[in-house]
């Protein structure tokens, strides 16, 4: 697996894009997640950045994939991968981020649960300290009346 720089834009897209194929496919709705989050914009990453990044994981798991032709990563590498984002405002960023692709398609499959749970301990967050996405508005406005 190629590493990237610590807090670097490629390991922030490396962490996205393994969100969008942890479940073992790819939706449209994911995309629009990271989309809708405006994660890109706000870290300064172009989309042609991501689909790089994305270019390079979908090699490097080709490597991974065992002799059935199904991916399965380990808690090993995948902490490697979690490692190259040490800023905690970025993780508590990037976590965000990744929450919302894999709700995007309103399915949190078992490769995603992984993910995610990694994430939380390796970067030492709680389910009550990440705030949930919200996607418009009036999803907004529902949760300041709450």
């Amino acid at each position: 697996m190629r590493r990237y720089s610590v807090n670097s834009h490629e390991a922030v897209c490396r962490l996205l894009a393994l969100s969008l194929v942890s479940d073992g496919g790819i939706d449209q709705s994911e995309f629009q997640a990271i989309r809708d989050s405006k994660v890109l914009t706000q870290l300064g990453i172009s989309e042609h950045t991501l689909h790089d990044v994305m270019q390079g994981l979908c090699d490097d798991l080709i490597h991974y994939a065992n002799g059935l032709n199904q991916l399965e990563l380990d808690e090993v590498l995948i902490d490697q991968l979690l490692a190259e984002i040490d800023e905690p405002r970025l993780q508590m960023t990037v976590l965000r981020a990744m929450l919302g692709i894999v709700d995007a398609d309103g399915w949190f499959a078992d490769g995603e649960a992984v993910l995610i749970a990694r994430a939380m301990a390796c970067w030492q967050f709680d389910w009550f300290s990440v705030q949930p996405i919200v996607r418009n508005a009036s999803a907004r406005r529902s949760a300041m009346r709450s």
